[in-house]
């Protein structure tokens, strides 16, 4: 969507600080021992309390309140009573909403306790990546250009991009135009990033997979060639400037 008037800000602005709220207490929520489906429950019932809907299951009938993801599993994870949190798990928590009419977004990776399996530089280097390709967004920057940042960063520090999901225009709907904001240089992508736009970017940094793959149930999705992925994202406002992060409050650059 675009910002046009005073009141789409505030929309905006409310439904934002709800999921960045929600994806804050499920991160310091989250023990070893809890079910994931525990852990969306818990969410669920934050939003609720603040008026909010599950995006994934008002837009698309997502069985969950919050995609949580554990370890081989890239995104998209159902909650499960079957699935049990571990020491030292790679987890990823997804919280997109509704509030009033205004959707967004955002999401972040985390080892649950001691780093015992060595994934923290991987949640590291999502996270100084997707920090790095916000500040670089404006008004007339080639969404291109970004792609090509982020899959240049994974790159330096040794990992690959997912190039098959990508972050997106959000707002009146969970999926708005620009549709696709890759984390690589799309050399068909003409699409330039609009002043007062809001879109939600997100890094998907891999070990070894390029491409990720759904699964049976047809929601989650796994690495084309295994390993494992962090992801992180913020729902903004894009400037002149320095873009609007709407979603800071979720905390995952703290």
């Amino acid at each position: 969507m675009s910002i046009t008037k005073e009141e789409e800000l505030i929309g905006i602005k409310k439904a934002s600080e709800a999921v960045a709220y929600t994806l804050k207490e499920m991160r310091n929520y989250a023990q070893p021992g809890m079910t994931t489906k525990e852990l969306d429950d818990f969410g669920g019932k934050l939003l609720l309390e603040m008026g909010a809907k599950s995006a994934p299951y008002v837009s698309y009938g997502f069985p969950g309140w919050t995609c949580i993801s554990v370890n081989n599993e890239f995104c998209h994870g159902i909650p499960s009573d079957i699935t049990i949190l571990q020491e030292g798990d790679l987890i990823n928590i997804d919280v997109s909403a509704e509030l009033n009419g205004f959707y967004s977004d955002n999401g972040g990776s985390f080892v649950l306790g001691s780093d015992k399996y060595q994934y923290q530089n991987l949640v590291e280097a999502s996270k100084d990546i997707l920090y790095k390709a916000i500040y670089n967004i404006k008004g007339g920057v080639r969404i291109s250009d970004i792609g090509h940042l982020i899959e240049t960063e994974a790159k330096k520090r040794g990992y690959k991009v997912i190039k098959n999901l990508t972050g997106h225009g959000v707002g009146r709907k969970l999926h708005e135009a620009p549709d696709e904001i890759p984390n690589f240089r799309d050399k068909y992508n003409t699409e330039r990033f609009r002043k007062n736009s809001v879109v939600a970017i997100e890094t998907f940094i891999s070990t070894t997979s390029t491409y990720a793959e759904t699964l049976g149930d047809g929601w989650t999705m796994i690495g084309n060639k295994g390993g494992f992925m962090a992801q992180h994202e913020h729902t903004i406002i894009v400037t002149d400037g320095k873009p609007v992060i709407l979603t800071e409050m979720n905390g995952i650059w703290n």
